[in-house]
């Protein structure tokens, strides 16, 4: 499992954007983990999966709403990061209304869950293989804190913990 100082793995994750106003859509464009967060100091959080219970009315809503202050605290982007489809993630994104304060990514085929050695295997609730819930904060590609929740739990990955060590 990836841990503290360790650099994150190499990865292309996918994400939809709209063009407000237009109707048109952008995407889904692949986004390099790497470049992408080269120079930059990332707030990652991730979540089995879009449009569930905990993930909707708790884990995204904290981060929509601290995104000013994680911007306060040097973050330069939050990353929220599910084994999902790009096109779902996209439509959650909506829904959430997360656009300018978190990049909803998809993490597929969860290439990424599996680098980083945070997977779910939820198949016994007909889910297949998911991202273990966390948060992390990534500063020039390594990982600088991590926050893993063990089953069933939303205690340690919320955006008011991250932001803290985004402080700190």
């Amino acid at each position: 499992m990836i841990k503290v100082g360790d650099k994150i793995p190499a990865a292309t994750l996918m994400e939809y954007v709209e063009v407000e106003g237009n109707g048109c859509s952008i995407g889904p464009n692949p986004v390099d983990v790497l470049k992408a967060s080269a120079g930059k100091t990332i707030a990652v959080f991730a979540l089995p999966g879009a449009f569930t219970p905990t993930c909707s009315a708790k884990h995204v809503p904290g981060y929509v709403q601290h995104a000013a202050d994680f911007k306060a605290a040097g973050v330069d982007e939050i990353w929220c990061l599910s084994v999902n489809d790009a096109f779902v993630m996209g439509a959650w994104a909506r829904d959430q209304k997360t656009a300018d304060k978190v990049r909803m990514l998809a993490d597929g085929s969860a290439d990424f869950a599996k680098a980083t050695g945070l997977t779910l295997d939820l198949t016994a609730r007909g889910m297949g293989l998911r991202s273990n819930r966390y948060s992390m904060l990534v500063k020039d590609g390594v990982v600088q804190s991590l926050n893993v929740e063990g089953p069933g739990k939303f205690e340690v990955s919320d955006a008011d913990t991250l932001l803290a060590q985004a402080k700190g």
